[in-house]
């Protein structure tokens, strides 16, 4: 990845473990690509969730001249294992230590960073001073600025040896080719154990035992100036390190109450931290002057990108087609333990920041596992945090993935969006719906056993649920199937859009569901588009459809093609909630070439079901004949 004139390629570790290391790691690599001129190499040291989470965002952000590697953890813990350590980051805290055995045995220099750190410059700059090391200097560290080596804090107050004030290990410059050399691995370990016998475990994971390697080798550390590590913990010396704010250069908020720190610039240090937490990560993209991208997966898209006709009158819906969209996978803390008998079931959803207010709503209908994918940019999915950490309800509930689709374009990309709360669930099936229905109470464990009763495992088979509507903001919710027939009579609810869509629910044949008592076979028809549940492995929604029209009903006109049966359940139903209608269906009806360019996406999907399911997709093209 190097490039004209050949700016150097930086590289940087990090270790990473679970959900919150993963969005704060994200805030360190944007101040990070928002002041660099060099390409980059991240190294990221994850547990599986990390990861996986990692993976997806890095190859779904397509960031130009930036390479990740990812080593896992796990094959590291029994390097550190045997040290009693009495941090909250547990044995993630002790990685670093390891860093010799785990990057590659050819990488000579890397700066280590902890996931709790902003840049304010260029890590070029930090990058640079490996040229002022001696001969003998193998590890760059910024003085600690708390008073904690210095001992009697409190009374029996013991830390671990240290020079002078000690060093912190937030920023720490490696000369990883020196450290093999020296023997590392077996120096820090023998530091360990000696120091062990008396100290009895870490207080501060790795940094005790970089700090007491130091105290006996103190030539081999460079002292970093100590604007590389503003330390914005309680009672710290960091306003020393600064007169100028303007001095800046890396703040490191190692404290437990991080944005809450006592420190009279917090509110400056605040916003600019704020500032790459919200910060739009597609502004980042951009190429490194005199440094084209190398990357195939950056030029296969330029190359789509290119074949496209810019005077094609659906030029915008095709290019969303193929836009890539950063994708934030396991937003919040998630956890799912699979059920012993097979039948478990997702209930999986998309939405945008409009919606949010559903969430408890619908966690309180439905007590199963969820996957929600939402489109959102940086900033709103920093307000959905603050609102789910805020919310009894969804702050109680882990068994909910929640996954952001990070907003690019001038569509909503509706199909897009569906598909990644499809792929990431953790079940044998899935309950295919929209944000703005709740389920009836107990769905989720009658689903359950219908699909035992239907045989869902050896059939293809798409289970209906019955989709009906208020208009009524505050509604008494029916406990029945009987209560439901009673409102419907009297006019509280209706059956879903007979009053402007009627054709996309009436296959359902509602007339027959108000008596059914064993579940019915219905037959597909044109525009039918139900709400059904289906195992996993089901096809995808087409992304060609962005915004308002045919995004559902394509969908269940694959299912048909790939001869799914369509089975109504007697006794399960879901309402949908009234809303203020979306920007998507406002531009359908005001315009018409909005219109025009829908039809010809369905012209086009039509055509390629045809190709792909030959005779069995006749009937689609008749029946759009007949609309």
């Amino acid at each position: 990845c190097l490039c004209a004139n050949s700016p150097q390629l930086i590289h940087v570790a990090c270790v990473c473990a679970g959900h919150n290391a993963s969005r704060d790691v994200v805030t360190l690599v944007k101040s990070i690509l928002f002041h660099r001129r060099n390409p980059l190499h991240f190294h990221f040291i994850t547990d599986t969730v990390a990861n996986q989470i990692l993976s997806t965002l890095f190859q779904s952000w397509m960031v130009p001249s930036v390479q990740v590697s990812f080593y896992d953890a796990d094959e590291l813990k029994s390097e550190v294992s045997w040290i009693p350590n009495k941090h909250y980051s547990g044995i993630y805290g002790l990685m670093k230590l390891t860093l010799t055995k785990a990057l590659p045995s050819n990488l000579s220099k890397v700066i280590v960073l902890d996931t709790d750190i902003t840049f304010a410059t260029d890590i070029a700059e930090l990058w640079a001073i490996f040229r002022k090391f001696t001969e003998k200097q193998v590890i760059g560290l910024v003085e600690n600025q708390s008073d904690w080596y210095l001992g009697n804090l409190w009374k029996n107050h013991k830390p671990w040896p240290a020079l002078g004030r000690g060093f912190n290990t937030g920023v720490i410059l490696l000369y990883l080719e020196r450290l093999r050399r020296i023997s590392w691995e077996q120096m820090w370990r023998l530091t360990a154990e000696r120091e062990l016998m008396s100290m009895l475990s870490t207080s501060l994971a790795d940094q005790d035992i970089f700090n007491a390697f130091i105290k006996q080798n103190p030539v081999l550390v460079h002292q970093l100036p100590c604007f590389w590590n503003v330390q914005l913990s309680d009672h710290t010396r960091s306003e020393q390190c600064y007169t100028e704010v303007s001095d800046l250069k890396v703040i490191h908020w190692n404290s437990p109450k991080k944005l809450r720190v006592k420190n009279k610039h917090v509110e400056f240090f605040r916003n600019l931290y704020l500032t790459f937490l919200e910060y739009d990560g597609n502004l980042l993209r951009r190429e490194l002057f005199g440094c084209p991208s190398q990357a195939s997966s950056e030029s296969t898209l330029q190359q789509a990108l290119e074949e496209l006709d810019e005077d094609d009158q659906c030029y915008d819906f095709r290019r969303e087609r193929i836009m890539v969209h950063r994708v934030h996978l396991y937003f919040l803390q998630y956890e799912y333990t699979p059920t012993d008998d097979g039948t478990d079931i997702t209930l999986v959803a998309q939405l945008s920041m409009d919606r949010l207010q559903m969430l408890e709503a619908i966690c309180k209908h439905w007590e199963g596992p969820i996957s929600l994918a939402l489109y959102m940019s940086d900033a709103e999915a920093q307000q959905f945090l603050r609102y789910a950490q805020a919310s009894e309800v969804l702050k109680n509930r882990k068994n909910v993935g929640y996954h952001i689709v990070y907003k690019e374009g001038q569509f909503y990309p509706v199909n897009l969006v569906r598909n990644v709360a499809l792929r990431n669930v953790n079940t044998p099936y899935v309950f295919l719906t929209d944000v703005d229905f709740l389920p009836m109470y107990g769905l989720y464990d009658y689903l359950r056993k219908s699909i035992v009763q239907l045989d869902m495992a050896n059939t293809k088979k798409a289970l209906v649920v019955p989709a009906f509507e208020t208009l009524r903001y505050r509604l008494s919710f029916p406990k029945s199937k009987a209560e439901l027939l009673s409102m419907l009579d009297m006019g509280t609810l209706y059956t879903f859009r007979y009053h402007v869509w009627t054709k996309g629910h009436a296959p359902t044949n509602y007339a027959k569901w108000r008596t059914a008592t064993t579940p019915y076979k219905v037959e597909w028809e044109a525009d039918f588009e139900p709400y059904v549940v289906v195992r996993r492995d089901c096809p995808e929604y087409d992304q060609r459809f962005v915004g308002f029209g045919w995004n559902k009903v394509s969908h269940i006109m694959e299912l048909d093609a790939q001869e799914y049966d369509l089975i109504v359940l007697p006794n399960a139903f879901m309402i949908h909630m009234p809303h203020a209608p979306s920007f998507d269906i406002s531009k359908f009806r005001s315009s018409p070439s909005y219109r025009y360019c829908l039809t010809t996406l369905k012209d086009e999907f039509h055509q390629d079901l045809s190709r792909k399911y030959g005779s069995a997709a006749l009937k689609y093209l008749t029946a759009q004949r007949n609309i």
